[in-house]
């Protein structure tokens, strides 16, 4: 804005960056400083939440001295410093009131995450820990006995479990009890922010989750928020502040529990997937009212697609913001769209998504798994996603091949690393799974993509390891288990 911002800290615990001259004097959001380009904090990370004290023998004297010493490269980012702490605020700035947390500096520092340091295009000579590191979509919930007890102790349904932050917190960490997976991935659903927006949403038995009441014609529109509310943080902060309290609990749980080492995945579904259930109600009926809408209600389309992708850039700021390592976007929904429509559609809405949370977040890898649309590869890579996620139908050589090419047309950029894409189905018993039926996948999930000591090197995509689909809940604990140990043991052969 051309203003001069000046850098506050507190003298006493615990230490506080306050940013002034950008309107109003505004308390910074809960802001990974680290992730600023030009900013080095040493031994210093953001903390669980604006009340917490610094752990150790840290003093608030030696915080404060860390933070001073950074405030010249703090106001060279100033920039991206307003861009993640205030969102997109109009209309006369933020103030106090409107983006509440203030930026909390504690001993720890910057994790060295196998599975960051592998989504960041590290060489293997960079690498510590697994060369192939590897999460399971839908790791936390139905196939687990201890999620099933938990919601039978509580009485709670899913949608219930959603809405505290203790409970995501408990459901999030069970698979990290049970599995060595490398990450975990906050507990929640693609539909909490089609909530967010007023829109009702359900979960009767055995239909899935729905969107009772979609929208039926244009004028439906009316009853959603105004883009001039939807597109801040503080409508993220105020109508998602559990998902964000979720995800400060579950980081400091993580710590407290000796998962520390292992990096949270934040996430949201893709304004597609979302605007599918919007018009069409269900995943299993309806499946042609979005591309029906897109054909015959053109101008309402983009307005609702537009307003989803600002929601969206806010709602995976706000992960950032408040201590998600890696930002994972699904477009679940791929396969109910043509590659017409996907490409004049939901890759603008992609692009724009990747290009701001890039912005805002230059350090944060994001993850993107266009399910049933593997024929977008190539583009969300040249979009900037750092991982893209390959479904079952999909053959990972091929994939490889798709994103080399791409990256050699566009100028020769880095190939994003890929993820995927073992076949749930051999987790499950009744479908011919065993360990050994397992572990033989496994190496040939490997063998589609090379060698593995050939992963990351030479322009060949790296890989995390991962599903095609999500599990749905049948699967057995043992077979996923004897996944996630194959990958570690066969990719260190």
């Amino acid at each position: 804005s051309g203003s001069q911002p000046a850098l506050a800290v507190s003298p006493s615990p615990p230490a506080v960056a306050m940013v002034a001259g950008v309107g109003l004097p505004v308390h910074v959001g809960l802001v990974q400083l680290q992730q600023l380009p030009t900013l080095s904090l040493g031994g210093f990370q953001q903390a669980a939440a604006p009340s917490a004290a610094l752990p150790g023998q840290t003093t608030a004297s030696t915080a404060a001295s860390s933070v001073a010493a950074a405030a010249t490269a703090l106001l060279t980012g100033a920039a991206a410093l307003r861009s993640a702490g205030r969102g997109r605020c109009r209309h006369g700035g933020c103030t106090a009131g409107s983006v509440r947390s203030a930026v909390v500096l504690r001993a720890g520092g910057d994790q060295d995450f196998p599975l960051v340091n592998v989504a960041r295009g590290l060489s293997p000579a960079e690498l510590t820990g697994p060369r192939v590191p590897m999460w399971v979509f839908r790791q936390a919930g139905r196939h687990m006995p201890e999620y099933n007890e938990y919601k039978a102790k509580t009485g709670k349904n899913f949608l219930d479990l959603l809405r505290d932050p203790k409970d995501v917190a408990e459901v999030t960490l069970q698979p990290l009890r049970r599995y060595k997976v490398d990450a975990a991935i906050l507990f929640s659903d693609i539909l909490v922010v089609v909530e967010a927006l007023g829109v009702r949403v359900e979960m009767p038995g055995g239909k899935g989750i729905l969107v009772p009441e979609p929208f039926r014609s244009p004028a439906d529109l009316s009853a959603l928020p105004a883009e001039a509310e939807t597109d801040t943080a503080a409508f993220v902060e105020d109508k998602l502040s559990h998902v964000l309290a979720a995800v400060r609990l579950i980081l400091e749980k993580m710590k407290e529990e000796g998962f520390g080492d292992r990096p949270l995945i934040g996430f949201s579904a893709a304004p597609w997937t979302l605007f599918f259930y919007m018009v069409g109600g269900s995943s299993r009926k309806n499946q042609k009212e979005g591309e029906r809408w897109l054909a015959e209600n053109e101008k309402a389309s983009k307005k609702l697609l537009d307003l989803l992708t600002k929601v969206i850039i806010e709602y995976l700021s706000a992960q950032a913001q408040n201590g998600a390592h890696v930002l994972q976007v699904f477009e679940a929904m791929g396969e109910h769209i043509s590659e017409e429509n996907f490409t004049r559609w939901a890759l603008p809405a992609m692009t724009e998504i990747a290009a701001e949370l890039k912005r805002r977040h230059p350090t944060v890898p994001l993850m993107v798994f266009p399910r049933g649309a593997s024929y977008s590869l190539a583009a969300l890579q040249t979009a900037g996603y750092d991982v893209v996620s390959v479904d079952t139908e999909t053959n990972l050589g091929e994939a490889a091949s798709a994103l080399k090419a791409e990256a050699a047309r566009t100028g020769g950029g880095r190939v994003a690393a890929l993820q995927g894409n073992f076949d749930p189905k051999w987790l499950r018993t009744g479908e011919g799974g065993s360990v050994e039926v397992v572990r033989r996948e496994v190496q040939r999930m490997f063998d589609s993509l090379g060698p593995v000591a050939g992963f990351g090197q030479n322009g060949h995509p790296a890989l995390i390891a991962n599903l095609g689909e999500g599990l749905n809940g049948t699967e057995s604990v043992e077979l996923v288990a004897a996944f996630v140990d194959s990958v570690h043991e066969l990719s260190t052969k």
